[in-house]
């Protein structure tokens, strides 16, 4: 993975940067990216570009998650920070900094909550890096990779879906959690689709948001105390023909 981009090379275009691993990372500037912050910025790593997310709400993904460690502890990560191994982080390609992801191994059945704060891994096949104290948890020290999957849940201050406090963080098993079944981006269609859940499942809101400049409204489900209830809902859902439904969590 690379490392964090100083302010001096902004003032470039287009620049090149060394990264970790023998990789190197061309950052591209151009003048709608230029006031950007370095790692928001798109870039190359051995002729493959990235385009940083800007809205991380709705991601999923699958693969196979690996992890760094002693090497690079001590030493600053993308957006600045300075990497703690024994901490709950991770390195993804494209999510925004600062996001925390839920990460189930798909193997043991095993989550954890890990707040991105790195760009990486840049290994075939591979979608995450976790930081050692996040593997360890995830139990895939070992191993060394692992097929999980990656759910994008938001920031700990200023969304208001989610909110990590240090008991969740570590446990994520209680709280107020909900299942988004679809987004709209004409009113009525998610107003009609509310009513409809809301008579069959007790309880269905609709929720605005900005995206990509864009009002669109999503149809949120239920009221779960618990993410093993939230997450058996999903699975109802998806098996009624709601295929993009996901757990969102509130305050």
């Amino acid at each position: 993975m690379f490392r964090v981009f100083r302010s001096v090379i902004y003032l470039a275009l287009i620049c090149l940067l060394p990264s970790c691993g023998g990789h190197t990372t061309r950052v591209i500037d151009t003048p709608e990216t230029r006031e950007l912050a370095g790692w928001q910025k798109p870039y190359e790593v051995d002729g493959l570009r990235y385009q940083p997310l800007r809205d991380h709400r709705g991601f999923k993904q699958r693969g196979i998650a690996s992890w760094y460690g002693r090497k690079f502890h001590g030493r600053k990560t993308s957006n600045g920070e300075i990497y703690d191994m024994y901490g709950m982080s991770a390195a993804h390609k494209t999510l925004p900094m600062g996001v925390y992801v839920k990460v189930t191994h798909l193997g043991n059945g095993r989550h954890i909550v890990a707040r991105i704060n790195d760009r990486g891994p840049f290994v075939a096949g591979r979608i995450i890096d976790l930081s050692y104290g996040a593997a360890r948890q995830l139990g895939i020290v070992d191993s060394g990779t692992a097929k999980v999957q990656i759910q994008a849940l938001g920031y700990r201050n200023g969304d208001s879906d989610y909110r990590v406090t240090s008991q969740l963080a570590n446990t994520y098993t209680s709280g107020s959690f909900a299942v988004q079944v679809g987004a709209f981006s004409l009113s009525h269609n998610a107003y009609h689709l509310a009513t409809t859940m809301g008579n069959d499942y007790g309880k269905a809101v609709v929720s605005t948001a900005m995206a990509n400049g864009q009002q669109i409204y999503r149809v949120r489900v239920g009221h779960f105390d618990s993410i093993e209830q939230a997450e058996s809902a999903v699975e109802k859902f998806i098996s009624k023909g709601f295929s993009g439904s996901y757990v969102i969590a509130f305050d």
